[in-house]
């Protein structure tokens, strides 16, 4: 005997449905997005941040001190 008949005859209620992919809930029913995807993109926009600071940074260091103290340019400040 299936499940289902043993159920309806016992008068319980019919199974929920099982999410077979294990995935979270989407932020909107109509936008194919999860909480977990959108969870993921805050992180990686977050380190993306942290690159790009660290990126300037070492940037700034190589135009303002390491260029000039290798003689590959002069500032205009100095001059």
């Amino acid at each position: 005997m299936g499940e289902a008949r043993r159920r309806s005859e016992q008068g319980l209620k019919p199974r929920g449905q099982k999410n077979s992919r294990n995935e979270s809930p989407r932020i909107v029913s109509w936008f194919p997005v999860t909480q977990t995807q959108r969870d993921q993109f805050i992180q990686l926009s977050i380190r993306a941040g942290w690159v790009g600071i660290a990126t300037l940074v070492v940037i700034w260091i190589i135009v303002r001190f390491i260029g000039p103290a290798a003689g590959w340019w002069i500032p205009a400040d100095i001059r």
